[in-house]
């Protein structure tokens, strides 16, 4: 989100994000409303002048024994009017908010703006699997090996929750797991947030006003179901003042994830690809401006980091403009291969959100004397000030559900049993195969 000064001086290039994302925002009702409250804040001041100058004047009549009932009368009618034009503010003030809510993040420059590009491709696929004729589909092996049960998830709660049994259950919770424990060593800090978050949080990250559709809301307590464990690690720092020298500041958090959008029925809706409730490892990182892109590609080989121990096929893509989120200014996904099913499966985007969510949760830094802003938004919007707003980098470290039927359908055997990546095994109390 931007402050009112950058958005009224950088109309063309707020314009351009703006349909570059594909969004609908009436920037010439800002310009209007904009106009008509800097009017107003005018006025205002007039006023308050006016009143001051009378309220002297009323002073000196009183001191020198005189009457100054007119200019007492005059005083009152200005206030009124002051209160009026007050009011008149707030609304004008509303009606910019709501429209710079809507406003996305502005894209990094250098990203691409017409498709994805492919930056790295790690791994091949087991030449078991590939020898096995023909191999079975995480469905089929979830089926005849009993391990998920997505009827029992619908009799539970409905369609498109999975229900996890016997070792089915026991391998997402080692995924879970050994997710946390990887990233701790890379020198995360453990948070088990809420799995509930208001709806200041919820702004905060910018799910909303642009998702509210999609999300799960509990009307009697104005709370959300959490949509990502993004929500509330970011919201940690919410209004608050972090010092220069805690930057990098490093979360990792598991939370149970709740969307109502599950997408349109077919292939790519079936089975655990998308699902009302899922599981993820979430990371976050408060950096300073000039350090962000740096850390991004750290964080980047970090979520790497657990697919390539699982040993796991997969490739990173640079999303281009019209794909980015909207509060991302660059984002990287990670896509894992499953090599029964025959498709490359999104189990996670790597993005940063540069000073656009903290802007709108409040979280700033101290700035240091060598601070220099790396994007054109916090140089203009930072000018003379000792605090400047913190970046924020959020990833997925990963998204189970997907990072399920990957490692199923690559560790499938002849036999119908799944091997346990050995990463896995302590984590599965010794078993090393789903049988």
């Amino acid at each position: 989100m931007f402050d009112i000064k950058f958005t009224r001086e950088n109309i063309e290039l707020i314009n351009r994000g703006i349909k570059e994302k594909g969004e609908s925002v009436d920037i010439n009702k800002f310009i209007k409303l904009d106009e008509k409250r800097r009017k107003l804040i005018g006025e205002i001041d007039d006023i308050r002048r006016e009143k001051k100058k009378l309220s002297q004047d009323v002073a000196q009549l009183k001191r020198d024994g005189k009457d100054a009932s007119n200019l007492i009368s005059d005083s009152k009618s200005l206030s009124e009017k002051e209160k009026n034009l007050d009011s008149e503010l707030q609304d004008v003030n509303s009606g910019i908010q709501e429209i710079m809510a809507g406003i996305p993040n502005l894209a990094h420059p250098d990203i691409p703006r017409d498709k994805e590009t492919v930056v790295k491709e790690y791994g091949e696929s087991s030449v078991g699997v590939l020898n096995l004729t023909p191999p079975r589909t995480a469905d089929e092996l979830c089926d005849s090996l009993e391990i998920l049960d997505f009827s029992r998830g619908s009799k539970i709660a409905g369609t498109n929750f999975p229900c996890y049994l016997g070792l089915g259950a026991r391998l997402e919770r080692a995924l879970i797991n050994f997710m946390l424990d990887l990233h701790i060593k890379q020198g995360y800090t453990e948070v088990f947030p809420p799995f509930l978050v208001n709806r200041k949080s919820m702004f905060g990250t910018a799910q909303l006003p642009k998702l509210e559709d999609d999300m799960y809301f509990i009307p009697r307590e104005e709370l959300f179901l959490n949509p990502t464990a993004e929500v509330p690690l970011v919201n940690l720092h919410q209004d608050e003042t972090l010092k220069a020298d805690s930057l990098p500041i490093k979360y990792v958090g598991y939370a149970a994830s709740f969307r109502r959008e599950a997408g349109s029925y077919g292939k790519e809706t079936r089975g655990l690809r998308r699902v009302h409730q899922f599981n993820k490892v979430e990371l976050i990182k408060f950096t300073s401006p000039e350090n962000s892109y740096e850390e991004l590609e750290s964080m980047l080989k970090d979520a790497e980091e657990v697919l390539k121990l699982l040993g796991l096929r997969y490739r990173v893509l640079l999303l281009p403009v019209n794909d980015l989120s909207f509060a991302s200014s660059k984002t990287y996904d990670i896509e894992v291969w499953a090599p029964a099913s025959q498709e490359w499966l999104e189990v996670s985007s790597v993005s940063n959100c540069e000073s656009f969510q903290a802007r709108r949760a409040g979280i700033r830094f101290k700035k240091s004397a060598v601070h220099s802003p790396q994007s054109t938004a916090d140089s203009r919007q930072s000018v003379g000030s000792k605090t400047s707003f913190v970046h924020i980098l959020n990833g997925s470290g990963v998204a189970t559900p997907r990072t399920f039927i990957a490692l199923i359908e690559q560790y499938q055997e002849k036999d119908g049993t799944i091997k346990v990546p050995d990463v896995l095994i302590p984590y599965m109390g010794g078993i090393d195969k789903i049988k």
